[in-house]
């Protein structure tokens, strides 16, 4: 089993569907990886050779963020909307849709499940 920053990836599958598997990697940039360094999208992981491993992982280190540094950045971000105190900063503080979406019906996802008020049916 392939190790690739800190994920175990999926050893029977196509290179560039088991590099999905690591936060941070898409389809776009799996297929951009295993064209830099070398790697036919036909392979499978359990064919690679350890240092076509090394390769991959030497080039996601050097040129990509993901996994836990991408996380951390996210968060900062998020923190640092709340700390100024904008809009979406706020929607973010009182955990609602941030991006326009209407709340009046829908928004489960965001608000959670929904809450019973009494005395409401009439």
């Amino acid at each position: 089993m392939a190790r690739i920053a800190g994920v175990n990836i999926p050893t029977h599958k196509r290179v560039h569907i088991a590099l999905t598997y690591i936060h941070g990697i898409g389809r776009e940039s799996a297929e951009k990886i295993c064209e830099s360094v070398g790697i036919d999208l036909a392979r499978r992981v359990n064919e690679l050779s350890d240092a076509e491993v090394l390769k991959v992982r030497e080039y996601i280190d050097a040129n990509l963020m993901v996994e836990g540094d991408l996380r951390r950045d996210t968060q900062m971000n998020i923190k640092r909307l709340m700390d100024l105190g904008c809009y979406r900063g706020l929607r973010h503080r009182r955990k609602l849709p941030v991006r326009g979406q209407r709340t009046h019906t829908n928004a489960r996802t965001r608000k959670g499940k929904a809450k019973a008020i009494a005395g409401k049916k009439k």
